[in-house]
């Protein structure tokens, strides 16, 4: 008992840890996160998982790209709404990355294009919900130009597109993909 409240700052108390709905005194919460950390420095062990993660980069550079060229386009081309023109872009380049992301870098090829499809786009569209936050705050509250601001915006939900895609929409496990591992290159 000594040890654990040497460790949680002094105004972090049992009251208020229960009222977060933790107790990290469960051994069940600490079993798992145990589990997770296991799994995640398993994960950084081995080669396979940082090649992907280079893919995942690349592909989200092209779709980077293509989402800031059509809203671009949009924009100073079309005149239309910023916020309307990121929806678009973001289309545009949801199905350029789901393609690219299926067959390249989680070659999810063995799964069902009808499960993986309607996960990747319930992530993209959580993302773009991150995005478009970012870019009304930076546009609209910060005066941040256009397309810096959309630049930005993509940058900050990327990180949960990536995590969301790949433990969910190209799990290797599950009944997208039949169940069982695919063989590695």
């Amino acid at each position: 008992m000594a040890r654990d409240s040497a460790m949680v700052p002094p105004e972090v108390t049992a009251d208020s840890r229960a009222s977060i709905g933790e107790d990290v005194n469960d051994p069940g919460l600490r079993a798992r996160a145990g589990r997770e950390a296991a799994r995640v420095r398993s994960g950084l062990r081995h080669p396979h998982n940082w090649f992907q993660l280079v893919r995942f980069s690349i592909v989200g550079a092209t779709g980077y790209v293509l989402n800031l060229l059509v809203y671009s386009a949009l924009v100073y081309g079309f005149d239309v709404q910023y916020l309307v023109a990121a929806a678009l872009a973001f289309c545009v380049a949801v199905s350029n990355n789901f393609l690219l992301n299926r067959h390249w870098t989680f070659r999810a090829r063995g799964g069902r294009m009808t499960f993986q499809a309607p996960r990747f786009v319930i992530v993209s569209v959580l993302a773009l919900a991150v995005n478009l936050a970012v870019l009304e705050l930076l546009v609209g509250a910060f005066g941040v130009h256009k397309i810096a601001g959309q630049a930005a915006a993509i940058l900050a939900a990327t990180p949960f597109n990536f995590v969301g895609n790949k433990l969910w929409s190209f799990s290797r496990f599950g009944p997208g993909h039949g169940g069982a591992p695919e063989a590695r290159a």
